[in-house]
């Protein structure tokens, strides 16, 4: 989901969780800074592989505010290990202030953010939410 600051969102990303886990699955919501803390400090401590894995058992992944604080490379990188891990085998739901032409600046990498985005919009839907704060 792509839209402006304060145009709702999270608030749909979370309704949609809200529907998936009253079916059954599991939903895991972190915003992308937690995300990154949660890699960076498992890849210091030398069990990345275990996080990863971690991280791919929810069926429904919501990544949320993507595109407010810049990713290093290496931010990036992990970023793009746990996008291809869950690609094809679960959900993910990504919201973002930024438009994809944009994410080659916040992911510092246009040709990781390419990759990255190749996996994400293949087999996806993109809601782009308009209207006001």
């Amino acid at each position: 989901m792509a839209g402006l600051p304060g145009v709702g969102k999270t608030h749909l990303a979370i309704g949609l969780a809200v529907k998936a886990a009253e079916v059954g699955h599991r939903v895991l919501l972190l915003t992308l800074e937690q995300l990154m803390g949660k890699l960076k400090r498992a890849s210091q401590e030398n069990r990345l592989e275990r996080q990863l894995q971690q991280l791919t058992y929810p069926k429904v992944l919501i990544l949320d505010e993507i595109g407010y604080l810049p990713l290093s490379r290496q931010d990036a990188s992990l970023l793009f290990r746990l996008v291809a891990r869950r690609y094809e085998k679960a959900s993910l739901i990504l919201t973002s202030n930024k438009s994809f032409v944009d994410w080659g600046d916040i992911f510092s990498d246009a040709v990781l953010a390419t990759a990255i985005l190749e996996r994400l919009l293949h087999p996806s839907t993109t809601i782009n939410v308009k209207g006001e704060s």
